[in-house]
């Protein structure tokens, strides 16, 4: 199996559009495991700049060549603790040049989704996240099959014009 290109060599490529569906209400990723229990404790996101750093130019980067950065999340009701920490970072998202929307899950029933968070590049690249049970990360995967790919452009379609863009939805 070809390896996974890296999300930012995928975006750099990128020209038109790039967007990400999230539907896990949990994600035990590693590098996120300190700043989560300072939220858990405070109720507060306090990561230093350098957390955010990279990204915020990745996305930046693209948003200036003229790519539009959307992500939506499919979040359960009442949301999970990790989904406000999402939440409470979301704001960096923002300023690097992201939409984001949500969608509470009972809103979503009659859409077809694929299996896995994904990305979506130029509505022909998917690249899949998967997560363990327990949410860990593990090896993304990648496809550009056209069936795939019209599968995930349908299903990320269908759940940005029902989401609540990000300033209008409250947890």
């Amino acid at each position: 199996m070809p390896s996974v290109p890296e999300f930012s060599e995928l975006l750099a490529d990128c020209r038109s559009s790039a967007v990400h569906l999230e539907m896990r209400d949990s994600y035990g990723v590693t590098d996120e495991a300190e700043n989560f229990a300072l939220f858990l404790r405070t109720g507060e996101r306090r990561e230093p700049p350098e957390y955010w750093d990279g990204w915020i130019a990745l996305v930046a980067g693209a948003v200036a060549r003229g790519v539009t950065v959307r992500r939506a999340r499919i979040v359960s009701e009442p949301v999970t603790d990790y989904i406000r920490y999402e939440y409470a970072g979301t704001p960096v998202n923002l300023k690097a040049g992201e939409e984001v929307r949500w969608l509470p899950r009972r809103q979503a029933s009659d859409i077809a989704l694929p299996g896995n968070d994904f990305w979506l590049f130029d509505d022909r690249l998917v690249r899949f996240n998967h997560f363990s049970g327990d949410g860990a990360w593990v090896e993304p995967s990648h496809t550009d099959a056209p069936a795939i790919a019209k599968l995930c452009a349908d299903a990320f379609a269908a759940v940005w014009e029902r989401a609540i863009p990000h300033a209008e939805f409250t947890v």
